[in-house]
């Protein structure tokens, strides 16, 4: 195996193949950068082009696209607080708050460091374990997906800010969004009003749009009428680069728990970066003595979103690559790539054309390299955006948020929801109603249902929903971090009442 990762290196840093893959990062940074494009559209928009190219290099390339792409969505996410993915939203919690001291500059490299961190860690795990992972994939069956679905939702009590009841009803809302269009078993029609376009559901990314971005506009740039998109002048330096990533290397278990989760949750087939992030972010809040500090502004905050994130990709590729089973949408469209280079999934692919899967590994490890370098530097450039005055910056904003919302399905009515979530958004955010967790249960809803509903029909068919459900190894441990997650928040209320009646104590002593 040694000495197929150094031939696939040799391959990458081939001149021509290096360039594609250079190509590929920056293509997918702005793929990922704006709103309504995504990884996915990126590769199948780009995968024709490979058809004229030696293996290796039209895959050299789509590596590019896939990595850039995961650390592109981070940009809108700090300097608009509008993720370019539903992979993003964590990102936006403090990054956004980063923008608004001035210091968009430290999100946008502590995104770039730790998305190249996270798929350094998952590409290492892609190229030495990958057969036995995707042995592990396969053990994950709809109640698994329920209860991770579950645990996702238990990440509420982390994002409430003091008003846990009023986060609970936002998700609950979400959850009623979710059930929007087609029944995903069974084929019901539901709160659709008559208008077949919403049979598909809401789009996420109509969503994400409306909640996060356009309140912000009537907040901030309308409402208060500031001369620029930031409350703060950005001067990028070349010390913050220094600063972030020094900060960052100093905190390792921060990041490899981050790059960890991230990897795991990306082989279990179709659970994706929104769920990895926001779990990866929900994680470092619980275990970090400073935990106040997230939510106002903290690059460990853009760390744990986007090392996740990141990492979440290398780690779809393990059951594509050995089984045959895309992790997720864009993992789909490089198996189609496969496919036509008449490259068959599985045993084939390490032995065969070993020279060429490596060759694709490595270019993924090759891409994080240059996500570090094109995100560090590019900060420089990117951090400058928001100093545009808001005058030409809210108008230009606008239209990438209708351009965004029509791209999904060239649906006006997208783009007409988009505005009514904006305005919904902007009159939660008055009443105290933060949007992650109504965007969440949107995200999770079809997880839960799903999972719910395939694991009843299967349930019965052996025997017993309930031992289905819950008496299996994976199911167990879900099961076990939802108790944890839920209670948590009590644990951590004990704990700062008890600190405070101890001081206190210690203050009348003295």
């Amino acid at each position: 195996m040694f000495d197929s990762v150094l031939l696939g290196l040799a391959q990458v840093f081939e001149w021509q193949n290096f360039l594609f893959l250079f190509f590929g990062v920056f293509m997918g940074i702005v793929f990922g950068a704006l709103p309504g494009l995504t990884a996915t559209m990126g590769l199948a928009l780009l995968v024709p082009f490979t058809f004229t190219m030696a293996p290796a290099m039209g895959l050299i390339m789509l590596a590019g696209i896939y990595v850039g792409a995961m650390y592109g969505d981070a940009i809108p996410a700090i300097l608009i607080n509008t993720p370019g993915t539903p992979a993003a939203i964590a990102t936006t919690f403090d990054g956004f708050a980063l923008s608004q001291k001035g210091k968009a500059q430290h999100g946008l490299v502590a995104a770039a460091f730790s998305s190249s961190y996270g798929s350094l860690t998952a590409n290492v795990v892609l190229a030495l374990a990958a057969p036995p992972l995707a042995i592990a994939s396969l053990m994950f069956g709809p109640p698994e997906y329920f209860w991770l679905a579950i645990f996702g939702l238990t990440i509420i009590s982390t994002l409430s800010s003091g008003f846990i009841f009023k986060d609970l009803l936002a998700g609950a809302v979400g959850l009623l969004l979710s059930t929007i269009g087609m029944a995903p078993i069974g084929g019901d029609v539901r709160l659709t009003f008559g208008f077949p376009d919403l049979q598909a559901g809401v789009a996420l990314i109509v969503a994400l749009i409306g909640f996060f971005c356009l309140p912000e506009i009537l907040t901030s740039v309308i409402g208060q009428r500031r001369a620029t998109y930031s409350s703060e002048k950005v001067k990028p330096t070349l010390g913050v680069v220094k600063e972030v990533i020094s900060t960052l290397i100093k905190r390792p278990v921060l990041m490899l728990r981050s790059s960890a989760i991230g990897t795991i949750i990306g082989f279990a087939p179709g659970a994706g970066g929104n769920i990895a992030s926001m779990v990866s972010y929900n994680e470092a809040v619980r275990w970090d003595k400073n935990s106040e500090e997230y939510g106002k502004g903290t690059v460990k905050g853009v760390a744990a979103s986007e090392a996740a994130n990141s990492a979440m990709a290398p780690g779809s590729l393990i059951p594509l690559l050995t089984l045959g089973i895309p992790g997720s949408p864009p993992a789909a469209v490089i198996l189609g790539a496969l496919m036509l280079h008449g490259m068959k999934p599985g045993a084939e692919l390490f032995t065969t054309h070993a020279d060429i899967t490596f060759a694709f590994i490595m270019g993924l490890l090759t891409a994080a390299f240059l996500v570090t370098f094109i995100g560090s530097f590019g900060s420089f450039v990117f951090a400058r955006i928001i100093n545009i005055p808001s005058r030409f910056l809210a108008p230009a904003i606008l239209f990438m948020t209708v351009l965004g919302s029509y791209s999904i399905r060239n649906s006006m009515l997208d783009v007409w929801i988009m505005f009514v979530f904006g305005i919904l958004g902007y009159v939660s955010s008055k009443l105290k109603f933060h949007p992650a967790p109504i965007v969440l249960g949107l995200i999770l809803g079809p997880f839960a249902e799903e999972g719910l509903v395939q694991s009843m029909l299967a349930g019965r068919a052996a025997g017993g929903v309930v031992s289905y459900m819950v008496f299996r190894p994976i199911s167990l441990v879900l099961i076990s971090f939802c108790l944890l997650s839920a209670l948590w928040p009590l644990y951590a209320s004990w704990k700062a009442r008890k600190r405070k009646s101890t001081l206190s104590e210690e203050g009348s002593h003295a």
